[in-house]
């Protein structure tokens, strides 16, 4: 388990990095601004996933 909440930590870190550059580059360039928030969006939905994981396994 304990595996599994540092990965969760991981992406939710790594979520919050990419829309914090997606914020500062989406004034800069519009494109690349969409698609880091796009990689923040998918590191967000992989992290809620896992903490349902995590969540199912704790249950058990």
């Amino acid at each position: 388990m304990e595996e599994l909440e540092a990965k969760i930590k991981a992406l939710s870190k790594k979520a919050a990095e990419l829309s914090n550059q997606a914020v500062e580059a989406s004034k800069i360039d519009r494109k690349l601004g969409l698609d880091l928030m796009r990689q923040a969006r998918d590191a967000s939905v992989e992290c809620q996933a896992l903490i349902q994981k995590l969540k199912r396994q704790q249950a058990a």
